[in-house]
């Protein structure tokens, strides 16, 4: 991880199995939302095995390919959030103030960069 670049790790903590068809659904949009974005570097998905848990690994070129993303999900973060039993963000980089102060709701931790190589 360079300086620029910014880790996140979004957790959808508590998943109702009525909730897990509307949820995937709501993946599927997220993922076309961001099919497009040259400053993201990496959105996998992940589910535990009995789909109630999500975690979501993301990393971005700079804090403008964030602010592009959260911008390109603001439609469909809400409802993902919802049925997921809320988010959890851990932001792993150096945000500018008006990044984290957008994210600071949504956001458990933000962790900057101690040592880079």
């Amino acid at each position: 991880m360079n300086e620029n670049e910014i880790v996140m790790i979004a957790t959808f903590p508590n998943i109702p199995e009525e909730n897990v068809a509307a949820f995937t659904a709501a993946v599927a949009e997220s993922l076309d939302a961001v099919r497009t974005e040259k400053g993201n570097l990496q959105y996998d998905w992940f589910m535990d095995d009995d789909r109630s848990r999500c975690v979501v690994l993301e990393r971005y070129r700079d804090a403008a390919a964030v602010v592009e993303h959260v911008g390109n999900v603001a439609e469909v973060l809400p409802r993902l959030a919802q049925l997921g039993g809320g988010v959890e963000i851990d932001v792993f980089g150096t945000l500018p103030a008006d990044l984290h102060a957008a994210l600071e709701p949504r956001v458990r931790a933000i962790h900057g960069l101690v040592a880079g190589k």
